[in-house]
């Protein structure tokens, strides 16, 4: 009888295993750096986020591709490579001591718990959600619809333990990269890359952390939130404005008067008439 043929991913572990600790890196922890300082950027206020979200959606029409191409494939490969890696019990990378073994493990959980908000995160605001009661998220009023949707004191507890989560799977992540790639590979080279991924980790924590407490700030507070959304307003007809000049059409066209109604006539012979009262106008 002859053995069964070794499957796809025991005959390509190698590559697929620096693919999968690649892409953690490039582009999914990338994205997660911009995605988290971008957030941050609340903490100037409204119209500074407005003006970063804006910045983004001036691609246009070529967002969808780009967020398919540079964020979403690469995250769903890096998840289902590494929930494989979970479920066939793959040897680990290394030997690690006991604390390496704490990592190693919850390296693997907060990645579950990663996956998890993720999608709730992908489904409450990205306009993908929307079919399913989602996409809260109004790319015109950045702040405000976002501080809304983390109102909710378990919103914001859900949305804490998801960045915490993904932060730290991603910190850890890059030293077990170093590892990987065969980086670092002395206990001194280990200890170095341990200290800089940990002032990662912190810095992304914290950044993540106050931007979800600005939002709980803004939503929970009813005078903050419509401040918020008069600052988006004021900001979005300022943009509609200067599009219209790029398109060539006058933002403040002049509006022509109508003409008033003619006096009624008067008849020589007689009394003039009573003047009737003047008619509104409608635009």
């Amino acid at each position: 009888m002859s053995e069964s043929s070794p499957s796809f991913l025991s005959r390509n572990q190698f590559l697929i295993y620096r693919l999968f600790s690649l892409s953690g890196l490039v582009p999914v922890g990338a994205f997660l750096i911009v995605h988290l300082l971008t957030n941050a950027s609340v903490l100037g206020g409204a119209g500074a986020f407005q003006a970063r979200v804006d910045m983004i959606h001036s691609l246009g029409p070529l967002l969808v591709p780009i967020e398919w191409a540079f964020i979403f494939l690469p995250m769903l490969f890096h998840a289902t490579v590494g929930f494989i890696i979970i479920s066939t019990g793959l040897p680990n990378v290394g030997s690690y001591a006991y604390m390496g073994n704490v990592r190693y493990t919850l390296q693997r959980a907060t990645g579950m718990i990663a996956f998890v908000f993720i999608l709730g995160h992908i489904w409450q605001l990205h306009w993908m959600g929307a079919p399913l009661g989602g996409g809260k998220f109004d790319p015109h009023h950045a702040t405000s619809s976002t501080a809304a949707a983390l109102a909710s004191p378990l919103a914001t507890i859900l949305y804490a333990i998801g960045v915490l989560s993904t932060v730290f799977h991603f910190a850890n992540g890059l030293w077990t990269l170093g590892i990987t790639w065969g980086l670092w590979t002395s206990p001194a080279a280990m200890r170095r890359a341990n200290a800089v991924s940990a002032v990662i980790g912190v810095g992304l924590a914290v950044a993540g952390l106050s931007a979800i407490g600005q939002m709980r700030g803004i939503g929970g507070n009813p005078s903050r939130l419509e401040q918020a959304r008069r600052i988006e307003q004021n900001m979005n007809e300022d943009r509609e404005r200067r599009e219209r000049l790029l398109e060539g059409v006058p933002a403040d066209e002049p509006q022509i008067p109508r003409p008033a109604d003619p006096p009624p006539a008067v008849r020589a012979d007689g009394p003039s008439p009573i003047r009737p009262a003047a008619r509104a106008h409608t635009r």
